[in-house]
């Protein structure tokens, strides 16, 4: 211990000490905002691994006084992190919200604490959001836009939303990016990065590099607006055929890298039950096809939109076809899954879903998740591993499961450093992807539904068919191929009608008349 302690009090001398080399080495002048940020950001840092060090030396491991106190450690170490973002702003108020999502991968003190981030970004004045549209568009906003509300609809932690109406009353949406985040973004990065390897010193069991290794890859596209756009029209093309989706059109002349000016999209975020109920959106039916939305991405396309946190996502009735969209914004980070990545995450999840215990280890050991496989599998289904054993689909969810998830998830920790560093790059965001869907699933209350298992079992079982279809030249083989896809996908429906029925007679013969049927596969 008391070694430890001398570490922790070495870690806030290292970080004043370097403080000077390492801006330096960052081209930062002394007078420069971000020696304060780091100076924030090492004082913070060092508290927090002070409190963890110290708080527990008086407490038994393992008592209630012990868990009692780890909570309260861990809420406020929290808040000062929460503060921390606050204060810095651009990239920490990213990664911060990055943290509030991971659910099942954090203690609760900290997702819970760390949400609020998503409400609390930072806004540029007016001043700013002009000097931003001259310098880009070269061009006064009076020039470009009939009106322009100065009070944003939305703030975010890279940028904010005005609403505008164009000379042919076209009304529009303006995303205008922070002034400073360009350039101190990969400063914060930098500074994270020497933090977290401080901590990583300080804890050896404390593995969370993979943080800073995603935010590096992951910045510079979510900074440049051009990309976002881009990004926007190729899977607004690739989900065409979904007609409960709508993408906003992109005005092109209208539009850089710090500035994105978009079709106006009215509507009530996902996660509303009350906008919803309102305007009488079933609430069920938006669940479901969020799922397809997404098993769609992940499964089939490859090209996945990595952030749909509640602002991201909008639900609307259409006042002509009174059919309820799904409106998705904010198109600046998508992952482009490998293809053999992606075919072993199908049939992982597709063994997950039958209770296939032997697929499940054998996938999520090319997924490089080695002998903790186990706790892979309860991390990418949040469920407990009696629910994965018996078949995620065939096991509701309960609150006393959702409770043992998250208590297992403060008690592994490690483990899950450990398992985070070891799967390919693509998991993380997928893993993000899932966390934020499954809260979106909590809030409406549809997290014990078998529709997305279900959804999820054709999108596997059409992207599998499609890629071996790929890998042969026998048409022959392709019609059998096919033909294969064509019987599994009928016995998911037959399944799902049985699941609709359930009691009945129909549902009896359908369920003789499945077991009578051979797996294709």
């Amino acid at each position: 211990m008391a070694g430890r302690l001398l570490k922790v009090s070495s870690l806030a001398a290292l970080a004043v000490a370097s403080s000077g080399f390492y801006l330096h080495s960052l081209s930062v002048d002394a007078n420069d905002l971000s020696v304060v940020r780091f100076a924030r950001a090492a004082a913070t840092t060092a508290v927090i691994s002070y409190d963890y060090l110290t708080a527990f030396r008086n407490v038994q491991s393992g008592t209630d006084e012990y868990w009692l106190l780890r909570s309260e450690v861990h809420k406020r170490s929290a808040e000062r992190l929460r503060a921390l973002c606050c204060a810095n702003r651009g990239t920490f108020i990213k990664v911060g919200q990055h943290l509030g999502a991971l659910d099942y991968l954090l203690p609760e003190e900290y997702t819970s604490t760390l949400k609020v981030l998503h409400s609390s970004a930072p806004q540029s004045t007016m001043d700013e959001v002009q000097q931003v549209v001259r310098e880009d568009l070269g061009k006064e906003l009076g020039q470009i836009f009939v009106s322009f509300q100065e009070e944003p609809e939305g703030a975010a932690s890279l940028a904010q939303v005005h609403r505008a109406v164009l000379a042919n009353g076209s009304v529009v949406a303006v995303k205008v990016q922070h002034p400073k985040v360009q350039a101190q973004s990969s400063r914060d990065i930098a500074v994270m990065e020497f933090l977290l390897q401080a901590v990583h010193w300080l804890f050896p069991d404390f593995a969370f590099m993979w943080l800073v290794e995603e935010a590096k890859r992951n910045m510079p596209l979510e900074l440049d607006f051009l990309n976002e756009g881009r990004n926007a029209e190729r899977v607004a093309d690739m989900l065409k055929h979904f007609d409960f989706l709508q993408v906003p059109k992109i005005h092109w002349d209208l539009s850089s890298r710090r500035v994105l000016t978009m079709d106006f999209a009215e509507g009530g975020q996902v996660n509303d039950r009350a906008y919803m109920q309102k305007h009488g959106i079933d609430v069920n039916e938006i669940s479901r096809n969020l799922g397809k939305l997404y098993s769609e991405m992940i499964f089939v396309t490859g090209f996945v939109h990595c952030d749909p946190h509640p602002g991201n996502v909008l639900v609307r009735k259409c006042p002509r076809s009174k059919k309820a969209k799904i409106v998705l914004l904010d198109h600046g980070l998508y992952q482009v899954l490998n293809q053999d990545f992606r075919m072993d995450y199908c049939r992982l999840w597709q063994s997950l879903i039958k209770g296939d215990m032997k697929g499940v280890e054998r996938h999520s050991r090319r997924l490089g998740a080695g002998d903790l496989y186990p706790l892979f599998a309860c991390i990418l289904t949040a469920r407990s591993w009696t629910s994965v054993s018996t078949g995620i689909s065939h096991t509701p969810v309960t609150h006393t499961e959702d409770m043992e998830i998250r208590t297992n998830a403060a008690l592994y920790l490690p483990q899950i450093s450990e398992l985070l560093n070891k799967v390919p790059r693509q998991m993380l965001l997928l893993l993000k992807t899932n966390d934020l869907l499954r809260g979106i699933e909590t809030v409406l209350q549809t997290r014990a539904s078998s529709s997305s298992f279900l959804n999820m079992s054709r999108c596997c079982t059409r992207a599998l068919a499609s890629h071996r279809r790929s890998k042969t030249t026998s048409r022959t083989k392709r019609l059998q191929i096919s033909l294969a896809e064509t019987i599994s996908l009928w016995q998911i429906s037959l399944y799902e009608l049985m699941l609709w029925t359930r009691g009945s007679l129909l549902a009896r013969w359908i369920r003789s008349l499945l077991n009578c049927l051979p797996h294709p596969y």
